[in-house]
Formats: C-alpha cells, structure tokens, sequence
C-alpha cells in the first residue's frame, strides 16, 4: 500500500522489450537505497516490484503485458522521469489517502494555469470514471495524492491545485495539455459500489 506522498522523481535510464512485457531500470537516489528484492515500489502511480537494483543508484522492474497495456509506461523512452513512492510501512506516518498502485485506466491533461504561486491543472477522465469523483475528494494521479478542487460531472472533467513543493518535486512539472496521466481513484468508493449493487441484486 502506498499515500501518495512521492519521494522523488527517478529517470528511465535502460528499456528492454521481451516477450512477456518489458523490464524497466530507474535511475534514483533514495529510493534506490535499502532496496530488497521483491519490495513494492509506486512508479507513477503503477505498483511494480523490484527485480535487481545497485544500492543508491538503480532499480530494475518487470511490466507484464497488461501492465504495459493498462499504462502508458510502456512509451516512456529512456531519459524520462517519472515519481516514485515505496511502499507504506506499518509503522509509518499516513500524510495521503489509500493508494493501491493499480491503475484503473490514463486520463489526459487538458489545461495548465498558473495563478499567483499556485497551478491548477484540468484532466479528462476516461468514459465512466467520474462516478467514482467527488469534489474535496481523494483522487491519484500518476502516483500522486490529490484533492479534488473541482468536478464537471457533465464532461467528466477534474481540476485539482497544486502547490509549488508538488510541482516542484514531481512530474507534473513536466506535464502539458494532451499528456497522459496514470488514474487510480479511491478505493473506497469501488467497495461501496460493490456492495450497494450485491444488495440491490
């Protein structure tokens, strides 16, 4: 389990396509150091597990085909960054919400603005996904906590602000009107749909 709270951005810096998926090695700092085999780490909001690394300085991962065709890191190349989390220990400060690291499909940036020291970045969410949304609630994208600022339920549109530390540390730094954004949403209201509609059966 992951808050959402990224620890740094890490840079792909090696890809190898096989016939199973695609193996990925991530260039980082912290994240990279204290690092066991098979330990969990968020990468852009994609649970992955870490298959070999060099203490300090890398981390290799394995994407299985629907990994790869559930996301769109499949078409990073190498030199591009992306946020990365490890996983929550159970003693550990809880400053996000409940994260998964399972993608529940890529929504696309439509508009950045900057107001005063603040950004308010506006996403599309795929078909389906806005029932999910509610305005001041939890919403994940590419491996980031968020609060939702504002909901149009019409379009399906979400703008949520971001303060200049996220914006500074993260990816979204990078990101422009068109870009591709990993989407989780929160795992409580997939439980809730679950139940109301087993007893409405």
């Amino acid at each position: 389990m992951f808050t959402g709270i990224v620890e740094e951005t890490g840079e792909i810096v090696a890809r190898e396509r096989t016939e199973d998926g695609l193996r990925l090695r991530i260039g980082a700092d912290e994240v990279a150091t204290g690092l066991d085999y098979g330990q969990s780490i968020s990468v852009s909001g994609a649970c992955l597990t870490v298959e070999e690394h060099a203490d300090g300085e890398w981390f290799e991962v394995f994407l299985a085909t629907e990994t790869v065709e559930r996301t769109y890191l499949g078409d990073l190349a190498e030199g591009e960054t992306v946020n990365l989390e490890r996983a929550m220990p159970a003693d550990g400060r809880f400053d996000g919400h409940v994260v998964q690291g399972h993608v529940d499909a890529v929504a696309t940036v439509r508009n950045v603005e900057s107001i005063d020291e603040d950004w308010f970045f506006e996403f599309d969410l795929p078909e389906g996904y806005g029932r999910y949304v509610v305005e001041k609630g939890s919403i994940t994208l590419d491996g980031i906590s968020l609060t939702v600022a504002d909901l149009d339920t019409e379009t399906g549109r979400v703008t949520v602000a971001i303060i200049p530390t996220t914006y500074d540390l993260t990816t979204l730094s990078e990101k422009e009107p068109g870009d591709p954004v990993h989407l989780e949403v929160d795992v409580l209201s997939k439980y809730v749909e679950r139940l109301l509609e087993a007893r409405f059966d």
